[in-house]
């Protein structure tokens, strides 16, 4: 059964964050990130995001405390819009998006993030576009093994995995929130 939640998946700083920040204030939705709450566990234990991906390869308590987060917001919300990366896999029975962009580009958009994103920039060790490039590159390589050593789960930027694949290289923000709520109309009404 269909629930009226959104999950946005998508490559890194392929714009998650603001995306759903838009969908969900457009809808009216409540909104949960699950990549500040992994955050929020890494910076409680004084770590970067990539020493807490490295972490995670090792110690799965912080995936778990995440996923067990989302998995709760799937069961008990309705309503709301979750950006993370594998939130799709604990919600599949919601409207499942992936913002598609190559890291060529997103290395540069990252790093215009940290400046305006304290939590960002508090959590992220990088100050060029080419170690941002390196450290998503390799943070992706990482998560792609975590996920599959984990939860089975093959390559989770496959777009066989979501109901929307939207290029946020060729939309800008405003585009690719007017796509996405437009499809996720289609989708809801279609019992």
């Amino acid at each position: 059964m269909k629930k009226e939640i959104i999950t946005i998946s998508g490559s890194l700083g392929g714009g998650k964050s603001s995306t759903a920040d838009l969908v969900a204030r457009n809808l009216g939705y409540q909104r949960f990130s699950s990549g500040d709450f992994f955050r929020k566990i890494g910076l409680e234990l004084g770590i970067s995001v990539n020493e807490a991906n490295k972490k995670a390869e090792v110690d799965l308590i912080m995936d778990k405390k995440t996923d067990e987060e989302v998995t709760r917001v799937g069961k008990e919300m309705n309503k709301f819009v979750i950006d993370g990366h594998i939130a799709f896999y604990f919600i599949p029975e919601s409207f499942k998006v992936f913002l598609n962009l190559p890291p060529e580009i997103a290395k540069d958009r990252i790093l215009n993030n940290l400046k305006d994103n304290p939590l960002r920039k508090e959590s992220e060790d990088s100050s060029t576009p080419e170690e941002i490039y390196e450290k998503i590159t390799k943070r992706l390589a990482m998560e792609k093994s975590r996920f599959k050593k984990i939860y089975n789960l093959e390559d989770y930027t496959d777009p066989k995995h979501f109901d929307l694949v939207v290029d946020t290289n060729k939309n800008n923000l405003e585009e690719v929130v007017d796509i996405i709520v437009t499809e996720y109309k289609k989708w809801i009404k279609e019992n």
